[in-house]
């Protein structure tokens, strides 16, 4: 019990950990668009869809600078948590569609009818996008990167519920 007493000093407050969120948003955002414009691994839609809750977490850091208020920064980092949640939702659906466990959505793929006209394919092929969602981009340490953004965003959901929970009404 008092492990635990002292344990709870080193927790950040809701205010420090809506800035980690932040910064951990910032950072995973920063990273994958290094590896889009740094290294020329171009994203799949999913890979889009995986920043989209970053971005949100990240805004809601910044504006959670400017708020005043307890309540309202806790709720705000609850959403935080559940946009990890999300993520780390996204993310382990491409994680499957990479390894052949899930179908990839439509919008990974070009799926072409038979009998179509010329002008047909040729927008269909036009239209098909450049990188496929089940095909991994690149792979770190033998998981690829929809792989270790799962297990992050997971952390991140489990670190940031873990301060909420043990923050709870104060």
């Amino acid at each position: 019990m008092r492990l635990m007493k002292n344990a709870m000093k080193y927790l950040p407050s809701i205010s420090a950990l809506l800035n980690l969120c932040a910064l951990f948003s910032f950072a995973a955002l920063a990273s994958a668009l290094v590896a889009q414009y740094g290294f020329n691994l171009h994203p799949c839609p999913l890979c889009i869809y995986q920043r989209i809750p970053y971005a949100i977490i990240a805004v809601i850091g910044v504006f959670a600078y400017f708020l005043r208020g307890k309540n309202g920064k806790y709720y705000l980092a609850v959403a935080c948590a559940a946009l990890f949640f999300a993520d780390a939702g996204i993310a382990v659906y491409h994680t499957g569609v990479e390894y052949g466990w899930f179908p990839a959505p439509t919008t990974c793929s070009s799926s072409g009818g038979i009998g179509q006209t010329l002008e047909e394919m040729r927008a269909a092929i036009m239209g098909a996008p450049l990188v496929t969602c089940a095909q991994a981009m690149a792979y770190i340490f033998g998981l690829s990167m929809a792989a270790w953004n799962a297990l992050a965003a997971a952390a991140a959901f489990v670190a940031t519920s873990f301060v909420l929970w043990k923050r709870r009404g104060e």
